[in-house]
């Protein structure tokens, strides 16, 4: 919606937030040599490899956000909802996001120290209020400097995705977390998903044979997020002016890498290559709009193609194509295909096609035949928690079952299910992805973020 017409303090806290965003287009990365040079740092000494981590049991988790916009606000509701949270601080740079939160919190029973106004001022609420897990929903290019901060602090860090922006700043919190003993986890909630857990139970049990290749996407027309307001778009907009790769893979590729096991045991990221069409969509639009967030967004030059296509190689010589476009008239799709030598499933609409499980592999699977399928092989956190998670809602749930399994995990001292290194591994399509397409398509090898311990690290457990 358009900002008040009148000087009230919600209209100068949106415009105070909105320079915010313009001055920190500048920050935003460019490629560089630390992005994709090829050599692994040596270990800190004294520093603890964190695959299969648990930390201390926690008889309750008190926790802190920092972002509570339309993501963050409902993050810091569901997390308000679960058993043994107790939540001790709300940061925002706009008052009124801050105090809206800080009222949903009251209204559960909790009451968190309200901070805003300052881009700093999470440092003071770590300081003060010294929770045990911060929450990380702010724009990308905050998500390295405030995971470290709260490493740094004492807390465990949970981060929107991606986990940060360049591979240095990856190393650095890998780095930072292996110093600490604290966890990073980048909230991938898509590898929550009904279908995502059904294949990942499914592929465990060997149903679709070896694993031989995975389709992943985020294809989702945003473009209206440049319009009328202080949304997501509003900061966005910058990183498709200034960058061109594939930036945000993680909704599609998560899942994928968990069926495959990447980065653990079993195989791992080895090399990427990356083409994007012409940079048309946003551009059209902006012409377009009478209602921009920012009239600066008509004459910004879009680098940033309309769709990227990247293609991963393993070690073991399995193959991934990644896709990414928030610009082309399209319905939504995260593919999610994972291809074996017995069969495959694949999302969007959901289909299975099986040697001697469906009536045929030459067609896709109905939707009668498919849910009989997916209740022999429903998995077994699903069954426990769907009915709950679906009530309570964040893309049909999976917001809250992930949300609940951190809690859970750091309640009972569990390894979380998604550890620091794929949090790194995941997000660094992004800087590779920019590099290849820089260099026509040339390949770019994935750095090892474990430093040769992911073959040692034990497989993510079908959770019951």
């Amino acid at each position: 919606m358009n900002p008040p017409e009148n000087n009230s303090t919600p209209r100068r806290n949106f415009l105070k937030a909105l320079g915010g965003i313009t001055a920190s287009f500048a920050a935003i990365p460019t490629i560089s040599r630390a992005q994709t040079k090829d050599e692994t740092p040596p270990r800190t000494p004294g520093a603890k490899y964190m695959g299969g981590f648990a930390a201390p049991k926690l008889e309750k988790v008190k926790v802190a956000i920092i972002g509570v916009g339309a993501r963050g606000a409902g993050h810091a509701a569901q997390l308000a909802s679960i058993e043994g949270v107790e939540f001790v601080g709300i940061c925002d740079l706009v008052e009124d996001r801050a105090k809206r939160s800080e009222a949903a919190l009251v209204a559960k029973g909790h009451k968190p120290q309200v901070y805003f106004g300052d881009k700093e001022a999470w440092t003071k609420m770590l300081t003060e209020t010294k929770p045990d897990a911060v929450f990380v929903v702010t724009p990308w290019e905050d998500h390295a400097r405030m995971c470290i901060g709260g490493m740094k602090a004492g807390a465990h860090a949970f981060s929107e995705i991606p986990i940060a922006l360049t591979n240095q700043e990856m190393w650095d919190i890998v780095d930072t977390s292996e110093a600490t003993g604290r966890h990073c986890m980048m909230m991938e909630n898509v590898n929550y998903g009904r279908e995502e857990l059904l294949y990942l139970n499914m592929v465990r049990q060997g149903v679709i044979g070896e694993l031989l290749h995975g389709e992943a996407a985020y294809i989702h027309e945003l473009r209206s997020q440049m319009n009328g307001g202080d949304s997501t778009g509003s900061w966005r907009t910058y990183h498709y002016a200034k960058r061109n790769g594939n930036l945000y893979p993680c909704h599609g590729l998560g899942p994928i890498a968990q069926y495959m096991n990447l980065a653990r045991t079993e195989d791992n990221f080895r090399r990427l290559v990356s083409f994007g069409s012409p940079a048309k969509g946003r551009k059209l639009f902006a012409e377009k709009s009478k209602n921009l967030t920012n009239p600066e967004f008509k004459t910004l030059d879009y680098k940033c193609a309309d769709i990227n296509t990247s293609i991963i190689k393993t070690h073991l010589g399995r193959t991934i194509m990644i896709q990414w476009d928030e610009t082309s008239p399209r319905p939504y799709s995260r593919h999610n295909l994972i291809q074996g030598t017995l069969g495959t499933l694949k999302g969007f609409p959901n289909g299975m096609a099986i040697e001697g499980v469906t009536k045929t592999y030459h067609e896709w699977t109905e939707s009668e035949e498919f849910e009989a399928i997916a209740e022999k092989y429903e998995h077994p956190l699903f069954r426990r928690m769907g009915e709950v998670a679906t009530k309570m809602g964040g893309h049909g749930g999976m917001d809250f079952l992930m949300l609940f399994r951190i809690i859970e995990c750091l309640r009972n001292g569990q390894p979380l299910d998604q550890n620091v290194y794929e949090g790194c591994f995941w997000s660094s399509v992004s800087p590779l992805s920019e590099k290849s397409v820089a260099e026509d398509g040339m390949p770019q090898d994935f750095p090892d973020f474990t430093r040769g311990n992911w073959k040692t690290t034990a497989p993510l457990d079908i959770i019951a």
